[in-house]
């Protein structure tokens, strides 16, 4: 089995279709849907999630994004909420144009529910992380929205082999009660393990029905990794430069369980680092995954949105010639 290269998802500038057109052709095993946040709020990780919501309004405020007060059953939205799902819809268009005939693997990338909740307002102000309700309503119309996105790529792209990545990069601070109220004197409870595998678990569950790949991206040292696996995620990607001693027994318990680790590679690892990860781990990197597909799968340690347009590229080409030496080793 030969090990492939893909993208976290984020790249630096404006223009979607260079962005697409180069994640093809550096990665062409495993193409991703860029992600382009320079071109503003409706195009970062929040945005994209609010042009997704079913069922659920809302609108940028200089705060930033808010639900809005008869948001329920609310079927258009806003103008700032339409304009998020143009723009997803925009580079969904281009991402078909450079797929025709393709049948590799394919991934998109969503706000996971927590993350979402730790970013986004309630309508009376404050996070929507304050309100238990609020918590669980926008999990099941982010469900329903990612299984729609599914839905959409899996006509735009018939052949291929779809993944959807849910970003929780805040989902660690949602579980150590990190986050600071909207006075900045205090901080939101912490989320239950079970509440959080649950809703988690809804999102996953979606993608899994509609037909698409579950993965985790998360780039704290303190993901949960048993929490996800729980949560019935089918790998899990991180910066294995953050995998500390602590986390080495809940991530070879989770492998045993048949969850995948996806290592985002930093830029001073070489093959016999991961080699060596992979001993620790009690893993053979030559190993076929559950689907037969190529195990492993080399990222990025997380999104390249901050580095110039030629880093970006360099980038990609050092991850795909990791992967194909990973591939040789052994």
């Amino acid at each position: 089995m030969s090990a492939v290269a893909t993208g976290v998802g984020s790249l630096p500038g404006v223009d979607v279709r260079a962005a697409a057109g180069m994640v093809a052709d550096e990665l062409p095993d495993f193409v991703h849907l860029p992600e382009l946040p320079d071109r503003g709020p409706h195009a970062v990780l929040t945005g994209r999630a609010v042009g997704l919501l079913a069922g659920l309004g809302a609108d940028l405020q200089p705060a930033g994004w808010r639900l809005t007060g008869n948001s329920i059953g609310v079927s258009g939205g806003g103008l700032d909420q339409r304009r998020a799902r143009s723009l997803l819809g925009e580079d969904l268009d281009v991402l078909e144009e450079h797929t025709q005939g393709y049948d590799g693997r394919l991934k998109v990338q969503v706000c996971g529910p927590w993350t979402f909740a730790a970013t986004v307002e309630r309508p009376r102000g404050d996070l929507l992380l304050a309100d238990h309700g609020a918590r669980r309503e926008v999990g099941e119309s982010l469900a329903q929205g990612v299984a729609d996105h599914v839905a959409d790529l899996r006509r735009r792209v018939p052949g291929a082999a779809l993944v959807v990545q849910v970003d929780e990069p805040a989902l660690p601070s949602v579980l150590a009660a990190a986050l600071p109220t909207a006075s900045g004197f205090g901080r939101h409870r912490s989320v239950a393990a079970a509440e959080a595998s649950a809703g988690l678990s809804t999102v996953l569950g979606a993608a899994a029905e509609a037909g698409a790949r579950p993965v985790v991206h998360c780039c704290h040292p303190a993901v949960p990794v048993a929490l996800l696996a729980g949560a019935g995620v089918s790998a899990v990607s991180l910066d294995v430069g953050l995998l500390g001693d602590d986390l080495i027994d809940p991530f070879a318990a989770a492998l045993d369980d048949g969850v995948e680790l996806w290592p985002g590679v930093p830029e001073s690892w070489e093959v016999p680092d991961l080699l060596r990860l992979y001993d620790r781990l009690g893993l053979d990197p030559h190993e076929g995954d559950r689907d037969g597909d190529a195990r492993p799968v080399i990222t990025p340690t997380c999104g390249l949105a901050a580095v110039s347009w030629p880093q970006a590229r360099e980038t990609y080409r050092r991850l795909s010639h990791v992967a194909r030496q990973l591939s040789e080793a052994g």
